[in-house]
């Protein structure tokens, strides 16, 4: 039995849920998400909560099960409060600027890095150390800080790089004479 498909998903005052042919929508201050339906789990709201179900007993289906609940869930919490991740940039002369639609990162190589901001993000940089991203959707707010740590991933010797602000870096020790 999944554990997590079990729970019901709390609409939040200010959200509205619907249930269309092939897909849930959660609609909210931050706007609006889409999450497509799986065949073999039924989605039902019920009493300002959200109630998910298998639609038979394979292994397929319960597996579904709790994935479906919990995509409802970020849709939910991602409409509501939205997700926010922050980067930390170290190194020395390693630094990045929010300059209209792009994030310039300064990161050691001969030119800036570029990295234009999509569509429903926000980032910040209150420190040139620093870099906050915030949007409605979890997958893409996860999916572009990965990308921008990518540029220039944190290194075990002294830790230069762009890392995510709870990851700790395993350091190694340097060349002995």
């Amino acid at each position: 039995m999944s554990r997590i498909g079990k729970n019901p998903v709390a609409l939040p005052s200010g959200v509205t849920a619907e249930i269309g042919a092939d897909a849930f929508s959660a609609k909210g201050k931050l706007g609006q998400l889409f999450v497509p339906l799986h065949d073999e789990v039924d989605v039902a709201i019920e009493d300002n909560l959200v109630k998910v179900t298998p639609k038979t007993e394979t292994k397929r289906a319960r597996a579904m099960w709790g994935t479906m609940r919990a995509r409802v869930q970020n849709a939910v919490t991602g409409v509501s409060e939205g997700f926010t991740i922050n980067l930390e940039i170290n190194g020395v002369g390693y630094r990045a600027a929010v300059e209209g639609k792009n994030l310039v990162l300064s990161l050691g190589f001969s030119h800036p890095v570029n990295y234009p901001i999509p569509e429903g993000i926000t980032m910040k940089c209150e420190k040139p150390t620093s870099v906050s991203i915030h949007g409605a959707d979890k997958q893409k707010v996860g999916q572009i800080a990965a990308e921008i740590r990518a540029f220039r991933p944190p290194e075990p010797f002294k830790g230069k790089g762009v890392k995510y602000e709870s990851e700790t870096i395993l350091r190694k020790e340097g060349k002995k004479k």
